[in-house]
């Protein structure tokens, strides 16, 4: 761990070197689980350990944590791998991604599809998964000059290093090469099925199949 300093006046912020420390570290957090424990929120090389003010303070709860981070460096983490339908034929730009990469579609379809993804942070938009990284031949390709006002929600999307799925209809910047049929969030339900950690891989299927899988939960 790197750093500890406070976020607000309910949370702990860790920092550390790599992603993979953060999702081990905060897996640690969590199941040790102490009785002031509210929330823990890993994003990236952070991660966000809020507290109940009403049973700790920012200095009790980074001095239990810095006590504690030798025994949760190297927590196995419990990652879960996601098999995620995606209709490529559902893309509005594929051929920008194309002009930016040099590859051809196929190519860019088969990298996408080949490559094991993890959950590094979720946002934007209720249970959004921020998927990380592409391969470098998919990297780098910018966002949307002029973002669209609005992203149909199961759209895949990527821009940069990352890939991710619109939940929610929304407005987005991302480039969107397929889109899936799945419902990967309920609100009302509670349902988020997607955590930090998670592994994804895309498998590619025609618009019947995603006709067929419309709505279906992961």
């Amino acid at each position: 761990m790197d750093s500890l300093q406070p976020l607000g006046d309910q949370a702990v912020l860790a920092a550390f070197a790599d992603e993979n420390a953060a999702l081990g570290w905060a897996a640690g957090v969590k199941r040790l689980a102490p009785s002031w424990l509210f929330d823990v929120v890993q994003a990236y090389t952070t991660v966000a350990v809020y507290f109940d003010l009403n049973c700790t303070n920012y200095r009790a709860a980074s001095d239990w944590l810095r006590r504690e981070v030798r025994e949760l460096a190297h927590e196995a983490i419990d990652s879960r791998l996601h098999s995620i339908p995606c209709c490529y034929e559902m893309q509005l730009d594929l051929e920008r991604v194309a002009r930016h990469t040099g590859l051809g579609h196929d190519e860019i379809i088969r990298l996408h599809t080949s490559t094991e993804f993890t959950v590094y942070a979720i946002g934007f938009c209720p249970g959004f998964p921020y998927l990380g990284y592409l391969p470098e031949l998919l990297s780098s390709v910018p966002r949307l000059e002029s973002p669209r006002l609005r992203v149909d929600p199961g759209s895949v999307g990527l821009t940069g290093r990352q890939t991710g799925i619109y939940t929610e209809a929304r407005p987005g910047g991302w480039n969107l090469i397929g889109r899936t049929p799945l419902q990967l969030v309920d609100v009302a339900d509670g349902y988020f099925p997607l955590r930090t950690g998670d592994r994804v891989r895309f498998e590619s299927i025609d618009v019947a199949t995603f006709r067929e899988l419309e709505g279906r939960r992961l």
